[in-house]
């Protein structure tokens, strides 16, 4: 089959629109749950400093207005369930999303990137042309879409599970069932299981290769139809027992709902009718067309090209020497999820470069401490800081000032080692996609992806 006979085959639209409500009615409840726990304000309002991504330094909160930007967030998501003014909502929510999770890099997790890439695919689908609201004032419907517009939402969630499989086939996880042997035994109160299997070496390692065996082999049993409902039945068990073992927040359950698209239409259909039922009657006939069957090119050229980057962006940490848990280097945006238990300090010394004078630095009187636990194992992290120590000291009227760093890392239960080569001004050092040759070398080897 070649890719103008692919791009031309057409498909039900319900899977692609209960899709869109799911996606739509998780990110409402994910917003109330950040505003209901207070995260906004201890997060975005509250630090003195927040770091930035690389590129990004000009995206910062936006004090009491951080505030409005997540009841936009809300806004936008709730119009993308209704379907309403999709296409303005979807992209919004994109913007707006997205410059949340840009605004402090100590906040990134890999479900909220997942989030951000995932809704600017909907971007470029048209998931509002069937039981929405836009098709309710338009007075028109639409059954079928392009294949190819359900089968991209597919792919993108196959690549988060399959690269999450892929990034386990190391040596610490299977081997050493590392980092889970270190934090299932704090889960020792859990009802039944608790005292009985958190402690047990074998279910250490048991947990650890089922969920390598997990991410590897769900996707293809969803698009295999014979073993898609036990497939289904297995993304539940896995989500909800590790929502039990880890405050991960709302990504188990957006991802059991994402799965429902691997199933047939006639599921969804059924989802759609009883929908219809609960919610209030409207005598407006609806005129059903047909879907253009010339396609935009320029929407079809920015889903192909963005889908490679999301194959091939994982694997860009393989242009860096040293350990990928040690440097980080090529480390996130890569669905390496829960891998590692890395833990560091680090203490900042203030240096007059020309008379050697130099005073240390109390990380709490610039950071929370939530933020000190990510700088102290992350290298981007401890550049950034430096350089903000430097520019905050030489504003104060500082002579020759030099930031020097001290610190130690434990990674995945290895004793704490040197981090940083204390010798380099890091005042000095500037961000870039280069390798940082101020990190010390790893003493130890893991094996794998």
């Amino acid at each position: 089959m070649n890719l103008k006979t692919y791009l031309n085959k057409t498909t039900h639209v319900a899977p692609l629109v209960i899709f869109r409500i799911a996606f739509g009615v998780m990110m409402c409840l994910s917003i109330l749950r950040f505003w209901y726990h207070g995260w906004i304000n201890t997060l975005y309002i509250q630090p003195k400093f927040h770091f930035s991504y690389y590129g990004f330094a000009w995206v910062k909160p936006l004090g009491v207005y951080t505030y409005l930007l997540f009841i936009l967030c809300f806004i936008a998501a709730l119009f993308v369930a209704l379907g309403f003014k999709y296409r303005l909502a979807i992209i919004t929510f994109f913007l707006s999303f997205t410059y949340i999770e840009l605004m402090d890099k100590t906040t990134y997790l890999n479900h909220y990137y997942f989030i951000s890439v995932l809704s600017f695919l909907l971007v470029f689908l048209p998931a509002n042309v069937h039981f929405s609201l836009d098709s309710l004032l338009k007075k028109t419907t639409v059954n079928k879409v392009p294949r190819w517009t359900l089968d991209s939402v597919k792919l993108l969630l196959a690549i988060v599970y399959f690269y999450a499989g892929l990034a386990k086939l190391n040596s610490d996880w299977l081997f050493k069932a590392m980092p889970l042997k270190i934090w299932l035994p704090s889960k020792y109160d859990l009802p039944v299981i608790g005292s009985s299997l958190m402690h047990q070496n074998w279910f250490h390692y048991a947990m650890s290769w089922s969920g390598m065996l997990y991410d590897l082999c769900i996707p293809f049993l969803l698009l295999y139809k014979k073993t898609r409902v036990w497939a289904f039945v297995l993304v539940v068990i896995f989500h909800v027992f590790t929502r039990v073992l880890f405050p991960i927040g709302m990504f188990p359950y957006i991802m059991i709902v994402s799965t429902l698209i691997f199933f047939d239409a006639a599921l969804h259909k059924k989802i759609i009718k009883f929908l219809k039922r609960i919610l209030p009657k409207n005598k407006i006939v609806l005129k059903q067309v047909t879907y253009p069957n010339k396609q935009n090119p320029f929407y079809v050229g920015i889903v192909i090209v963005f889908l490679a980057m999301q194959l091939l962006l994982p694997f860009r940490s393989i242009l860096y020497p040293g350990e990928l848990f040690w440097t980080e280097e090529g480390y996130r945006f890569s669905w390496r999820v829960m891998l590692m238990e890395k833990l560091g300090i680090a203490t900042f010394k203030i240096v007059d470069t020309k008379t050697g004078q130099f005073f240390y630095i109390d990380n709490k009187d610039f950071l929370t401490p939530f933020q000190e636990k990510q700088m102290g194992s992350q290298p981007d992290f401890i550049l950034e800081y430096a350089h903000y120590l430097g520019d905050h000291f030489s504003k104060q009227g500082h002579k020759n000032v030099g930031v020097f760093v001290d610190s130690y890392v434990a990674l995945n239960g290895r004793l704490s080692k040197p981090f940083i080569d204390k010798a380099v001004n890091l005042y000095t050092e500037k961000e870039s996609f280069e390798p940082k040759n101020w990190i010390l070398p790893f003493t130890d080897e893991i094996k794998g992806f």
